[in-house]
């Protein structure tokens, strides 16, 4: 079974980029975007094991009626930015399957700006409740040994900082899964340096004509809260409560597709989102404290200039200065 529409998927790396490119497409009048940026859908362990027949009224239940049931069909293209995506290419089969011309988007950033905002992110979602991120990194090990996880982690593999950031290992394995000829790969830097060129090359990709009117510039900002406890009973609650207290995005993903919100649940939604805006303030960036750094470096060096190769970018500038990272120079080298 193949639908008549094209599908493009975002498909990570977080904290890379990806709600600044989903932005983009949402605001494209030729894109039907997602009801929620992530659904998450196609890396679900609870699906492993269907039968393809079984697993394609999923998709059109669970999937098309649930996150583009608001689509026209009149749209050129339907996308969506799963971050998880990424690093589970093996469950990317039956998107090939349904939508044999599929495209993924990767976004991509130097390690030492990703981890930390991925840490700060964590913090923000309740999946993380160590707040110094030295310390967390500290925890890497016995994370991958399933020690020290938060109860209101909702995904422990997040809390594997190295596994998140190692980049290379990633984009490898994802390309060799769906094909290189259907990935775009965009830089953090490049989107922050020229969103509108990133833009444009983004949309020749897709086979879009850029829109005009689309604004440019950063979605989300760096946030943190003001009482950690609070912030993971909002945005982590226990199950009891966790269709309710975890809001309008998670019921979007979750709720019985003819269930609507009665008066009850909008008010709660309502508090919630109060509360959420009164504990949310502005975080600071501060430096990576100089060992922290390093260990970084340390950790993640050859991982990225895999990376580079891998992609074919010159990614020598990133980790502080990795020369070795710059496929066209080391090549040159070697003749």
């Amino acid at each position: 079974m193949t639908d008549h529409f094209r599908f493009a998927f975002i498909v990570g790396a977080p904290r890379c980029g990806t709600t600044t490119l989903a932005g983009f497409l949402q605001q494209h009048p030729e894109v039907c975007f997602s009801a929620v940026k992530e659904p998450h859908f196609f890396s679900r362990d609870e699906f492993q094991g269907l039968g393809k027949q079984q697993f394609n009224q999923l998709i059109e239940e669970e999937y098309l009626e649930r996150f583009f049931g608001q689509c026209s069909g009149t749209e050129k293209l339907r996308a969506e930015g799963s971050v998880t995506y990424l690093y589970t290419p093996e469950r990317m089969a039956p998107i090939l399957e349904r939508w044999p011309d599929a495209k993924f988007i990767i976004a991509l950033r130097d390690p030492l700006a990703m981890l930390p905002s991925l840490h700060q992110r964590l913090l923000v979602t309740g999946d993380e409740n160590i707040t110094d991120f030295a310390k967390a990194w500290a925890k890497i090990n016995d994370r991958a040994q399933g020690k020290s996880i938060p109860r209101s982690a909702m995904d422990p593999r997040w809390l594997r900082y190295d596994e998140a950031g190692a980049l290379g290992k990633h984009v490898d394995r994802f390309l060799a899964a769906v094909g290189r000829e259907r990935c775009h790969i965009v830089l953090f830097d490049d989107l922050a340096s020229d969103p509108e060129r990133a833009y444009g090359e983004l949309c020749r990709f897709l086979g879009l004509d850029p829109w005009p009117g689309t604004k440019f510039g950063a979605r989300r900002a760096n946030k943190t809260f003001r009482i950690g406890w609070l912030q993971r009973l909002l945005k982590r609650p226990p199950k009891a409560v966790r269709t309710v207290l975890a809001g309008e995005k998670f019921r979007t993903r979750e709720k019985k597709l003819d269930a609507g919100e009665g008066r009850a649940i909008t008010a709660v939604f309502a508090v919630r989102k109060r509360l959420l805006d009164w504990n949310k303030v502005s975080a600071k960036r501060e430096p990576l404290d100089p060992q922290l750094r390093q260990a970084i470096i340390d950790r993640m060096r050859d991982d990225v200039i895999h990376l580079s190769r891998v992609i074919d970018r010159d990614l020598s500038h990133w980790l502080g200065g990795v020369p070795e990272a710059n496929p066209r120079a080391t090549a040159a080298l070697s003749v």
